[in-house]
């Protein structure tokens, strides 16, 4: 039955049997379930990520519908933590990969223990904040991360491998101040 849920993926020759196992074999952390999160854990699910974490502090909201899209009506009335409603959904998407929720501020005191159990980090965040912390405890751990980021119709990623890439930090010391309206793009310095 699995090999047949991965069969059209194994026939695509970079990934195969081989690519398939490591793939079942490996583990991911989501860091923020909005429009960048939530296509990240269907695709994930969908291809067979043996285990998903997902963290996110927030609630479905009305306004998150159109492009949260593992949400729908009755998560937003139900007002369930994003973590939950994503993990639910996904969970009848693919029954036979562990996938967690949880719900909670990522910060300096769990942040280590979030990012220490993976094997990749994946940013769904909306914060330069929380970047850094993610930055530091994959740099400290040895942890690949990608950066992702989106402001507009404009989006950016940066693949961060410690000791081969470099870092988060390494290209923007300090979170910037915040922009002074939501039309400005906060790379502009």
């Amino acid at each position: 039955m699995k090999a047949l849920r991965y069969s059209r993926q194994m026939l695509f020759s970079q990934i195969g049997e081989s690519g398939q196992k490591q793939i079942q074999d490996s583990s991911v952390l989501i860091v923020g379930c909005g429009a960048l999160g939530t296509v990240s854990a269907n695709h994930l699910v969908r291809a067979g990520v043996g285990r998903v974490k997902i963290v996110d502090r927030d609630y479905v909201e009305l306004e998150n519908l159109q492009r949260q899209i593992l949400f729908d009506e009755e998560d937003a009335r139900s007002s369930l933590p994003k973590a939950v409603a994503a993990v639910d959904k996904l969970k009848k998407v693919n029954s036979d990969i562990l996938i967690e929720p949880f719900v909670l501020d990522v910060n300096p005191k769990n942040v280590e223990s979030l990012v220490n159990a993976v094997d990749l980090v994946l940013d769904g965040t909306d914060n330069m904040e929380t970047r850094f912390l993610i930055n530091d405890a994959c740099i400290k751990n040895g942890v690949p991360w990608i950066y992702a980021g989106v402001v507009g119709s404009e989006g950016m990623t940066m693949d961060i491998i410690p000791g081969k890439t470099a870092c988060f930090r390494c290209l923007i010391q300090s979170p910037p101040l915040p922009a002074p309206c939501q039309h400005a793009i906060w790379w502009e310095f």
